[in-house]
C-alpha cells in the first residue's frame, strides 16, 4: 500500500515537471515562429516589408533575426539528404544549401529534441529581401496557416529523423529499454533517441543536416555522414520516428505532442518519466519539489530504500537526500525479500591506541606505582606499562577526555570530558568520572547535567586525603565548584572569570584554599561554610604576563607560577597595608621573586622529593632542573621534531616522562637523553593503507607527516615529512613501494626501505582522494577532486609510471573506487552519490548499462555506495554520514567509519536496510578511514580531529566469549573485549 502511494506521488511530481517544461517550450516556440512568419510574409508580399518595418521598428526583434540568419549562414557544405529530394536541392556558389523557386516559400518545421522536449531555433532562408519584425497585429498568426495558404502539403511521410545522443539521458534510457525489452527491434539501442516522432517536412531534412555539420559529428567526406546513413537506413529511420500522422482540424495540421499520444498507461508513465528527466536540463532543482520528495520518502516509513523490478532482473532504489540511486541485484540472489540480515559472528576488541593528546591539553600525564603511565587521547584513557609495553584502556567516557588528575592514594583517577553532541545534533552532558586504576571500575560519576560545554580542569584535595574534588567547567563564566567525593554532592560553586582557566589546585596543607590561573590572572580562593572568597594576585612593579600557564606549591608553602614571558614567579602573602589602604585593608598575595627560566612560555612545573623543581619550556624546548632555592643545576633540550615540553611526570629521582606539544611521550634522564615511547599525528588524518603481506600500515594527514607503523610491535617504524599534506595512500601489491596522494593534485611513490621518492606525478590541481593499484599491480588508479580518475601503467616493480588514460564521466569529485578481480574494470563513487563502472582494458570506457556489472567480482570493496553494502546506511543519512568502509579479505565482514565517532562491523554482503551491526566507541571525532590487515587479524581505524589511531583485534565468533552486547563505552583491557553495542 505504501509503495502504491509513493508511486502516485512520484507520478504527480513527474507531471508537474512536464507541465513546466511544456510552458517554457511554448514561450520559446512563440518567439521562434514570430521571426519565421516575418520572413514568410515578406516572401509572399515584398511590398509588405516597408509596412512591417514602420509598424514594429521598436519591438526589439532585430537581434533575434540576426541570430537566426547567422545560424544558417556559417559556410558549411550540405550533401543531399536522400534520393527523393536530390532534384529539389541546389548548392549556391558559397557552398550553402538552397531550395529551387518551387520550394522557396516552404519553411522548416521545428525539430523536437527529446533531451529537452523543446524545439530548437528554426533555420531560415535568405530571400534577398529586407527583413523586418512583425507588427503586433499579426503576431498571433500560426506557421501552419502560412504553409497551407501556399498550397503546400502539410507533411511528407517516410522521411527520416536525425539520430543523436542525448546528454545526461543514457542511464534513464537504459532503465526504460530494460522495461520495454522485447517490444521491437527499434528499442535495442539504449543511448540513442530519435529527434523527431512527428512527420518531417522536406525542408527539415536540410535543417537536420545543417545541425550535423554544426555539431561536427559528420562531414561530407565521411562515409558515416548523415546523408549516407539516411540513404542506407530509410526503413529503420521510419520505424524509429513512429507511425504518427498529422491530425486535421479544418485546414490546419496540428502536431501532436509526445504527451498526447494514445498508448497504454504504463508506456505513458514511462514516457513522462523520461520527459521529467529531460526537463531537469532546463530547470534547476526546485527546493519545494526536493523537500516534498523528502517528505514522501519519510512518510513511506522506509529507511531510504524502495524495491523495483525490470525485465532483465531485480533492481533496488535507495534514496539519499531525495536522490534515487539504483542498485542491481546480482543473479545469484533469487528472492531479495527473503534475505535475512544478521550481525556478524566476528567481534572487535581494542588492542592498541596510538597517540597522545598533548597539543592542546595540560597536566595530563601521570606515573602510577604499578609502573604504568596514564594519559588520554580521544575518548580513551590509556594505562601503558612502560617496561612490559602493554596497554589497558578505560573507556567509560562518551566524548573526548579533556583533563586528568591523580588521587593522593595513587590509585584513584578523576577524568573529565567535553560535552559533544549525538548523531542528531543534541548536546551530550559532560561529567567527571572517578575510577579505580587497578580494576578500571567506575567509582563515582560527578556533575552529570551540571557542567556546561565540558570539564576543563580537575583536582583532588590533599590535606584531607582526597575527600573533595574541585572542577572548573568550560562555560563562559568558567564555573568553579567543589564536590564531596564520598557523597557525590556539590559543596560550593561560584563564577570564576570570563577568561580562560588553565589549571586549578588545592593547597596541599589546607583544603579551604584553592588557586586558579589562566589568561592574565592568578586567583587565590578561600572556601568557608560553602562560600567562596576571591583574592587576585597583585603583579605590582612586575610586568603582567598575558598567560599564567601553570603553578605548583613549594615545600615552604609558596606558590610558584610559570608564565608566557618565560619567568617563574614566587608568590607570597603580604601583611595588610593599613597606611595606604586604611584600617579595612586585608592581606594580599604579591610577587616575592621573579626568576628568568626559559625563552618563550613556561608550560609546566613539577616538584620533586627534596624540594627540587623541574620546568619545561615552550620555544626553547628545554627541561631545566632547579634546586630548592631556584638555582639552575641541569638542563637538556628536546628534539625539534618532537615539539615543545607540555607536561612532566617523574618516575623516580632520575627518570622522567615528558609529554610534548607534538603528541609524543618521551622517556629518559638528563644524562642519557630522551627517546619517544609514544608518538602520533598532530592534525587531522585521512590516508590509511595496510601492507599486502606484512603487519604494517601507513597513515598520512594534514600535518604533512607520512608514518609507517608496526601492528605487532605497536610502534612507529619511520616517519617523514612532505611539502604538502597527504590525503590517501595505497600499497603496490608487491609490497615494495607505496603511493601517497597529496592535497595539490601531486602524488609520490615511496620506497619502504630507503624512504626515497622513486616516482612522482601531478594530475590536475585539486586534492586527490584515492590511490588504488589493480590486483596484479599493472595499473594504478588515481581518484581526484577534479572529477577524473587517472589511470597509469606500472612497470619496474612499481617504480615507473606512464599515463594510460583518464576516466571522464563523473559530475562530482571522486570519493572511492575499487578494481575488479580480473583487473579490467573499476567501480567508483563520487560526491553526488553516483555509482559508475569503467572498462579500463577498453580504454577507460564508461559502461552505460550498469546492470551488466551486477555479477562482477571485486578485488576490494571500499565504495560506500553499492548493492552489497546498501544496508550499512542508517535511516535518514545525508550521504556524508559514512566516510569509509572496508571489506575483509575473507569477504565475510565489512567495517564502516562514520561521522558520529563510531566504528561498525556488518556482515558481508549487507544489501538490506536496517542491517544489524556491532558498534564500537573510542574515537572523539569523525572516523575518517578503516582498513583490515592482510590476514584480517586486526582492523585499523583513524580519527579526524582527535588524531587517534585505534588498532582492533578481530575475534572469531567462537572465541569471543567475553563479548556482550552492552554499550561500547564500557572498560576494556588488552586481553578483554570492549563489549560492543549492537545496532
Amino acid at each position: 500500500m505504501m509503495e502504491v502511494r509513493l508511486q502516485a506521488q512520484e507520478d504527480e511530481i513527474t507531471l508537474l515537471k512536464s507541465s513546466l517544461a511544456d510552458a517554457l517550450r511554448k514561450i520559446r516556440l512563440h518567439d521562434q515562429l514570430l521571426s519565421l512568419l516575418k520572413q514568410q510574409l515578406i516572401a509572399v508580399n515584398p511590398g509588405a516589408a516597408r509596412v512591417l518595418n514602420q509598424g514594429s521598428s521598436s519591438d526589439g526583434f532585430i537581434s533575434s533575426r540576426k541570430q537566426s540568419t547567422s545560424s544558417v549562414s556559417d559556410g558549411s557544405r550540405h550533401p543531399a539528404t536522400s534520393h527523393q529530394l536530390s532534384d529539389s536541392i541546389v548548392t549556391n556558389i558559397n557552398g550553402h544549401i538552397e531550395s529551387p523557386p518551387s520550394l522557396a516559400l516552404q519553411s522548416r518545421p521545428a525539430t523536437v529534441d527529446r533531451s529537452t522536449q523543446t524545439e530548437p531555433t528554426l533555420p531560415v532562408q535568405d530571400t534577398g529581401h529586407n527583413r523586418v519584425p512583425l507588427p503586433r497585429h499579426v503576431q498571433s498568426l500560426h506557421l501552419e496557416d502560412a504553409l497551407l495558404e501556399e498550397g503546400h502539403p502539410p507533411a511528407i511521410e517516410g522521411t527520416r529523423a536525425k539520430l543523436h545522443r542525448v546528454p545526461g539521458m543514457e542511464e534513464e534510457e537504459e532503465e526504460l529499454e530494460e522495461n520495454e525489452g522485447g517490444e521491437g527491434e527499434e528499442e535495442k539501442e539504449p543511448t540513442w533517441a530519435s529527434s523527431m516522432e512527428e512527420p518531417i517536412q522536406p525542408s527539415t531534412i536540410r535543417g537536420l543536416q545543417k545541425e550535423d555539420f554544426q555539431d561536427g559529428s559528420c562531414s561530407p567526406a565521411e562515409p558515416g555522414s548523415a546523408s549516407a546513413i539516411l540513404r542506407s537506413s530509410d526503413q529503420n529511420a521510419i520505424s524509429r520516428s513512429g507511425p504518427l500522422s498529422p491530425i486535421q482540424e479544418g485546414k490546419k495540421p496540428l502536431i501532436r505532442r509526445n504527451s498526447e499520444k494514445v498508448m497504454n498507461p504504463e508506456r505513458q508513465r514511462k514516457r513522462l518519466d523520461k520527459k521529467a528527466a529531460s526537463s531537469a536540463n532546463l530547470f534547476t532543482r526546485s527546493p519545494s519539489l526536493e523537500n516534498r520528495a523528502k517528505e514522501l520518502i519519510s512518510s513511506a516509513g522506509s529507511p531510504g530504500s524502495r524495491r523495483g523490478t525490470s525485465s532483465q532482473g531485480q533492481s533496488i532504489k535507495m534514496f539519499i537526500r531525495g536522490r534515487p540511486i539504483t542498485m542491481y541485484v546480482p543473479s545469484n540472489i533469487q528472492n531479495y525479500e527473503d534475505l535475512k540480515m544478521e550481525p556478524p559472528s566476528e567481534r572487535l576488541e581494542l588492542d592498541w591506541v596510538y597517540g597522545y593528546r598533548g597539543r592542546d591539553c595540560r597536566a595530563n600525564l601521570y606515573f602510577l606505582p604499578t609502573g604504568e603511565a596514564v594519559y588520554f587521547i580521544a575518548c580513551v584513557i590509556v594505562l601503558y606499562h612502560i617496561n612490559n609495553r602493554t596497554q589497558r584502556h578505560y573507556r567509560k567516557h562518551t566524548d573526548c577526555v579533556r583533563c586528568l588528575t591523580l588521587h593522593p592514594d595513587k590509585v584513584r583517577v578523576a577524568s573529565g570530558q567535553t560535552a559533544g553532541v549525538d548523531k542528531d545534533g543534541k548536546p551530550l552532558q559532560p561529567c567527571v568520572h572517578i575510577w579505580d586504576s587497578t580494576t578500571l571500575v567506575t567509582l563515582q560519576q560527578i556533575g552529570l547535567g551540571t557542567f556546561q560545554r565540558g570539564v576543563g580542569s580537575v583536582a583532588f584535595s590533599f590535606a584531607d586525603s582526597g575527600s573533595f574534588l574541585c572542577v572548573v567547567d568550560d562555560s563562559n563564566e568558567h564555573m568553579l565548584s567543589v564536590w564531596d567525593c564520598t557523597k557525590g554532592t556539590k559543596h560550593a560553586e561560584i563564577k570564576s572569570t570570563n577568561e580562560a582557566v588553565f589549571a586549578v589546585e588545592f593547597n596541599p596543607s589546607d583544603s579551604t584554599n584553592i588557586i586558579t590561573c589562566g589568561k592574565s590572572h592568578v586567583y587565590f580562593w578561600t572556601l568557608n561554610a560553602g562560600q567562596f572568597t576571591k583574592k587576585q594576585g597583585i603583579f605590582g612593579k612586575y610586568k603582567k604576563p598575558k598567560f599564567i600557564q601553570c603553578f605548583v606549591f613549594s615545600l615552604t608553602g609558596d606558590v610558584l607560577t610559570g608564565d608566557s614571558e618565560g619567568n617563574i614567579l614566587t608568590w607570597g602573602k603580604s601583611a595588610a597595608d593599613t597606611k595606604t589602604l586604611g584600617k579595612g585593608a586585608k592581606e594580599t598575595f604579591q610577587i616575592m621573586r621573579q626568576t628568568r627560566a626559559h625563552e618563550g612560555s613556561v608550560f609546566t612545573l613539577c616538584t620533586l622529593q627534596g624540594g627540587a623543581l623541574l620546568s619545561g619550556g615552550g620555544k626553547d624546548r628545554k627541561i631545566i632542573h632547579w634546586s630548592a632555592d631556584l638555582a639552575p643545576e641541569r638542563e637538556c633540550e628536546i628534539p625539534e621534531k618532537l615539539g615543545a615540553v607540555r607536561t612532566i611526570a617523574a618516575m623516580d629521582e632520575e627518570e622522567l616522562l615528558v609529554g610534548t606539544t607534538r603528541n609524543a611521550i618521551l622517556r629518559g634522564t638528563f644524562s642519557e637523553g630522551f627517546v619517544a615511547i609514544v608518538q602520533g599525528h598532530v592534525d587531522e588524518m585521512w590516508g590509511l593503507a595496510t601492507h599486502p603481506s606484512q603487519n604494517i600500515f601507513l597513515t598520512c594527514g594534514h600535518d604533512r607527516q607520512v608514518c609507517l607503523w608496526n601492528t605487532e610491535e605497536h610502534k612507529l617504524d619511520w616517519c617523514m615529512s612532505l611539502e604538502e599534506y597527504g590525503l590517501c595512500a595505497g600499497f603496490c601489491p608487491n609490497g615494495s613501494v607505496v603511493s601517497v596522494g597529496l592535497s595539490t593534485g601531486r602524488w609520490v611513490v615511496l620506497d619502504l626501505l630507503t624512504r626515497e621518492v622513486v616516482s612522482e606525478s601531478t594530475d590536475g590541481n585539486e586534492q586527490l582522494s584515492v590511490m588504488r593499484y589493480s590486483p596484479d599491480g599493472s595499473f594504478l588508479a588515481v581518484g581526484s577532486h577534479d572529477n577524473f580518475i587517472y589511470i597509469y601503467t606500472v612497470t619496474e616493480s612499481g617504480r615507473r609510471y606512464s599515463r594510460f588514460g583518464k576516466c571522464n564521466g563523473h559530475s562530482s569529485f571522486i570519493t572511492h573506487l575499487d578494481w575488479s578481480k580480473d583487473g579490467k574494470y573499476i567501480m567508483s563513487n563520487s560526491g553526488d552519490y553516483e555509482i559508475l563502472y569503467w572498462d579500463i582494458a577498453a580504454g577507460c570506457k564508461l559502461l552505460r548499462n550498469r546492470s551488466e556489472s551486477k555479477d562482477r567480482e571485486w578485488a576490494s570493496y571500499t565504495c560506500v555506495l553499492g548493492f552489497h553494502v546498501m544496508g550499512v546506511w542508517l535511516e535518514g543519512s545525508d550521504g556524508t554520514d559514512i566516510n569509509a568502509l572496508y571489506r575483509s579479505h575473507s569477504e565475510t565482514v565489512v567495517a564502516v567509519a562514520d561521522d558520529f565517532c563510531k566504528v561498525h562491523l556488518f556482515q558481508y554482503p549487507c544489501p538490506k536496510p536496517k542491517a544489524p551491526s556491532h558498534r564500537y566507541d573510542g574515537h572523539g571525532s569523525h572516523v575518517t578511514n578503516v582498513c583490515f590487515t592482510h590476514s584480517d587479524s586486526h582492523l585499523l581505524s583513524i580519527g579526524g580531529k582527535d588524531t587517534c589511531i585505534l588498532q582492533w583485534r578481530v575475534m572469531a565468533g567462537g572465541t569471543a566469549g567475553d563479548c556482550r552486547e552492552t554499550p561500547a563505552s564500557t572498560s576494556s583491557t588488552s586481553t578483554s573485549s570492549p563489549e560492543p553495542a549492537s545496532s
